[in-house]
């Protein structure tokens, strides 16, 4: 069996806390999304728009990030 050292071991812990955070701004997108389908008025809309425009922009950075990880991912 292979012993996994620190730095590997810290390694995955950052891989398995950014994918939880993508995991939640995914959530985050999914209902920014149902709040847009059920706002009322301008200003609703308008802060719908802006949340789903903010998500979107913080999910490409957690990707961006995640792409720049090398080796194996948590399951």
């Amino acid at each position: 069996m292979i012993s996994i050292g620190k730095p590997e071991k810290e390694d995955m812990e950052v891989k398995r806390m950014l994918k939880n955070e993508i995991a939640e701004t995914l959530r985050d997108w999914e209902n920014a999304n149902r709040f847009f389908d059920c706002a009322l008025g301008k200003e609703q809309v308008d802060y719908a728009i802006h949340a789903i425009i903010t998500i979107e922009k913080r999910y490409a950075m957690l990707l961006a990030k995640a792409k720049k990880l090398q080796g194996p991912w948590p399951v």
